[in-house]
């Protein structure tokens, strides 16, 4: 039973990484290096940072990097916010009396800034910052604290936090809300890979506070799923298209499953609704998927995929992504085969291609006919 728990803090409880990759790029440029885009300094920045350094500024002595990166992310932390359902997680834990303790590479006046915006302090029982590397300070939170191993977990968003969970011998949960992909989080293989802090819950609370389910539940969690998910397309005849951390940051459609006793075309309108803010309208069902323990799914799941098309109700939509989309275009079906899309997504394009193009023979076809 979990009775303790270890936060990470930044991609874990806060979304600093706005400011940490302005200041990594300021760095970087003052070394005379070029500036990385946010997909290229996810995949390069790895814990200890100092390995970063190494790797890509060796020339320079580490005080002179931290001067730079310090001096410009104090200008830049006025953008780190909360991440969704942190707050929350974090009354959870008061209100079920689990002891809390933070474990962070974060600089202790940076952490004491943005505490005096979010009070995530007052959640924290006891806060260990500036910790280069993690791993050489967990034995000792574990044994000033006379905490149990396997009574604790420690929740981070990096490699590195996994490693060091295993190293202090305690349970380990990443979460999908930082800096690794989900990839890199695999390959670590922590306990359990969660979306966000809410589902973490759910499921310390499904578990009686236990990380794996009894048998029997075991045995219901591994019934196939059925989902609803859609192209949905603007007066423009151009198609949404959402990238999401939850199929390995690859771009795909709104959707989700079916709740019970809800229709399928309602349980699709909610969940456009909750990702988008959008309401459709002309809903044509297209095919169904079988998507069996798919690789770019960030858990082992079975689902059964209704796919549908359908029109915006509004001639001039506005979307607003919920906490599950990262970014979203409107393109053409023909352009957005050439995103990196999730497989499920890719053959309902080519299914809608194939239709569009059927349809515009039998137009064709008939107006040849009637003009002859």
């Amino acid at each position: 039973m979990i009775r303790n728990i270890i936060f990470d803090w930044s991609g874990t409880l806060v979304d600093d990484l706005p400011a940490v990759l302005k200041a990594s790029n300021f760095v970087l440029t003052q070394s005379g290096q070029p500036a990385m885009s946010l997909d290229t300094f996810r995949a390069e920045f790895a814990l200890p940072f100092t390995k970063f350094y190494d790797r890509h500024t060796p020339h320079v002595p580490m005080a002179q990097l931290e001067e730079w990166f310090h001096t410009e992310f104090r200008q830049a932390q006025s953008s780190v916010i909360e991440l969704p359902h942190a707050r929350e997680f974090l009354k959870f834990c008061r209100t079920k009396k689990i002891r809390t303790f933070l474990l962070s590479t974060v600089h202790g006046d940076h952490f004491k800034v943005q505490c005096q915006g979010n009070g995530f302090d007052a959640f924290i029982d006891r806060p260990y910052t500036d910790v280069w590397d993690k791993r050489e300070k967990i034995h000792e939170i574990l044994r000033e604290n006379n905490l149990q191993p396997d009574e604790t977990l420690f929740i981070g968003d990096m490699e590195h936090d996994i490693a060091t969970a295993k190293h202090g011998g305690i349970h380990s949960c990443a979460v999908l809300t930082g800096y690794n992909t989900l990839d890199q989080l695999r390959a670590a293989n922590p306990d359990v890979i969660v979306e966000h802090l809410s589902e973490l819950r759910q499921l310390l609370e499904k578990n009686n506070f236990n990380l794996r389910p009894p048998a029997q539940q075991m045995a219901d969690a591994h019934i196939p799923l059925a989902t609803v998910g859609a192209l949905i397309f603007n007066s423009r005849g151009e198609a949404l298209m959402i990238r999401t951390h939850k199929w390995s940051n690859k771009w795909g459609i709104p959707g989700g499953k079916i709740k019970w006793g809800e229709t399928a075309l309602a349980g699709l309108r909610r969940e456009i609704k909750e990702e988008t803010d959008l309401k459709v309208k002309n809903i044509r069902f297209v095919l169904v998927q079988d998507c069996i323990r798919s690789r770019e799914f960030y858990k082992d799941a079975h689902f059964v995929l209704l796919n549908y098309i359908c029109d915006c109700a509004a001639n001039n939509p506005r979307v607003t992504l919920n906490e599950e989309g990262r970014e979203f275009r409107w393109l053409a079906l023909t352009e957005a085969k050439k995103l990196k899309l999730n497989r499920p997504t890719k053959i309902l394009i080519e299914a809608v291609l194939k239709i569009q193009k059927a349809e515009s023979g039998k137009w064709k076809a008939k107006t040849k006919k009637t003009c002859g």
